[in-house]
């Protein structure tokens, strides 16, 4: 399946498997090749930015307010072409979302107010004092 594929399809999902879908891409296109850990963390930006409410009022709005995840920086061609993956990105997308659905004062977070994340060697002029660092992705509190 192909990111442009995907999208169209959110498009006609109900909002629960759009949002766990859109959160998965995601994980998936940012983060597949790093630990649980480190895709929890990249699932864990997104859901403080939805609480945040400046970056949309859903998860999909989220994850595709432009040139903030790779949902909207990378080729509509782009294939999801490893199932084990993308089972692993689905799994991580529902207990992150399981995880959030809590009280804020249980939840038990990766990385408890991460609102951002680079790769490591990547530059933004933001990126100042990673909260953390979780395979090759440095956390951030910006806003």
């Amino acid at each position: 399946m192909t990111l442009g594929l995907l999208l169209g399809m959110i498009a006609l999902l109900p909002q629960p498997v759009a949002d766990q879908t859109c959160l998965a891409a995601t994980v998936y296109m940012e983060a597949r090749s790093q630990p649980t850990r480190g895709q929890l963390a990249v699932a864990e930006v997104a859901l403080d930015r939805l609480d945040m409410g400046r970056y949309g009022g859903t998860l999909c709005d989220v994850v595709t307010s432009p040139h903030q995840f790779a949902l909207t920086t990378t080729p509509k061609s782009f294939a999801f072409d490893n199932p084990a993956a993308w089972n692993k990105a689905w799994k991580v997308a529902g207990q992150a979302i399981a995880v959030w659905k809590e009280p804020a004062s249980d939840r038990k977070l990766v990385v408890p107010g991460a609102n951002h994340f680079i790769r490591l060697g990547s530059t933004a002029n933001w990126a100042r004092n990673p909260i953390a660092t979780i395979g090759d992705h440095e956390f951030y509190a910006i806003d």
